[in-house]
């Protein structure tokens, strides 16, 4: 398969997905369209030209409304992300499985970093699938594992791949954070002979 970069922000593809995944045009305060303008906006979605373009926008919504989740915390577009059934297939040692999982790593990373972003740099959608390539960004003002942070600058990449239902909604996922770099940054690991 041939994926092709569109490096259109998803501004111009914006519009026909949420159209496809919402069911068109916004009908009242509860409609998903209205807050499409709050939902984080990938930085390039690659795709198969010849993927179906309805899958493929339910995809890009669900990415969307999963990555804006971390970028916010607010749990109201986790819900609307995955099934209640989600799960984590990498979970870490400690971490509920399920939706309460997400919930859990959430309120930990912003108890440490109350001002934490998720850009979702790269947005690759293949079938029911899709690879997002992220990076997290904060200051280290707040507490993690009973450690007070001074205001360290952290910024380190994650990889998540995200298994969808027929609906668009996420059954399932695999992920991997450089923990190691939000270690490092926020000063709570060193590496011998790191510079």
């Amino acid at each position: 398969m041939t994926l092709v970069r569109t490096a259109v922000t998803a501004l111009a593809l914006l519009p026909v997905v949420l159209a496809t995944a919402c069911g068109g045009p916004a009908t009242g305060p509860a409609d998903p369209v209205d807050h499409a303008a709050n939902l984080v906006q990938p930085g390039a979605v690659h795709t198969d030209p010849a993927a179906d373009r309805a899958q493929t926008g339910r995809a890009v919504h669900a990415a969307q409304e999963l990555y804006t989740f971390w970028n916010t915390g607010d749990p109201a577009y986790l819900d609307r992300a995955i099934t209640p059934q989600f799960r984590d297939n990498t979970l870490p040692s400690g971490r509920p499985q399920g939706p309460a999982g997400p919930r859990a790593a959430s309120a930990a990373f912003r108890a440490a970093l109350p001002d934490l972003t998720c850009e979702l740099a790269d947005l690759y959608v293949t079938g029911d699938t899709f690879t997002a390539r992220l990076v997290f960004r904060g200051h280290f003002t707040g507490v993690y594992q009973g450690i007070a942070g001074h205001g360290q600058a952290v910024d380190f990449p994650a990889i998540d791949l995200q298994h969808l239902d027929g609906s668009g909604v996420i059954t399932e996922d695999w992920h991997l954070e450089d923990n190691l770099t939000f270690l490092q940054q926020a000063g709570l690991v060193t590496v011998a002979g790191a510079k």
